[in-house]
């Protein structure tokens, strides 16, 4: 599993122009399902991404001790291969009934560890525009395991 982690004051998802979630100041999860991925890599995602530590003004406090609201958005490109040539290959991310399953147990392993008002997502699998609202631009990049190597 890979995800990307954006430090934001806001954030939205929209499908056909119609806001399907939103959220004030947190972090915006980018999240992507491997092939291989497992439940016991989701979830310890899950807990990554609570553990982590974004903003200096907290004096070392976590997502999760912070109270922060979080919106996780599934998005299998983080895993796209351009090992070979300039089109970008897929075939590591899982496929779709998988991708789905581990989707949800990360969102709702999300919730089931943090104030579940607090969590939001996307709709898998759905055309969405996502839009964040910032300041200072923040991201993170976790991994699961060590076969995402660079």
């Amino acid at each position: 599993m890979k995800a990307i982690l954006q430090r934001v004051a806001s954030a939205s998802v929209t499908i056909d122009s119609h806001v399907v979630s939103s959220i004030g100041k947190g972090v915006l999860v980018f999240a992507a399902v491997a092939a291989e991925d497992t439940r016991k890599e989701v979830e310890s995602m899950a807990a990554k991404v609570l553990k982590m530590k974004l903003w200096p003004d907290q004096t070392g406090a976590t997502i999760g001790q912070s109270n922060l609201d979080v919106l996780a958005v599934s998005q299998f490109t983080l895993l796209a291969s351009t090992k070979k040539g300039n089109k970008p290959d897929f075939h590591g991310a899982a496929g779709g009934d998988q991708a789905k399953e581990l989707y949800d147990h990360f969102y709702s392993k999300v919730q089931e560890l943090h104030d579940p008002e607090k969590v939001k997502k996307g709709v898998f699998q759905a055309m969405m525009e996502s839009e964040s609202s910032n300041g200072e631009t923040v991201y993170h990049l976790l991994r699961s395991t060590s076969r995402f190597k660079e």
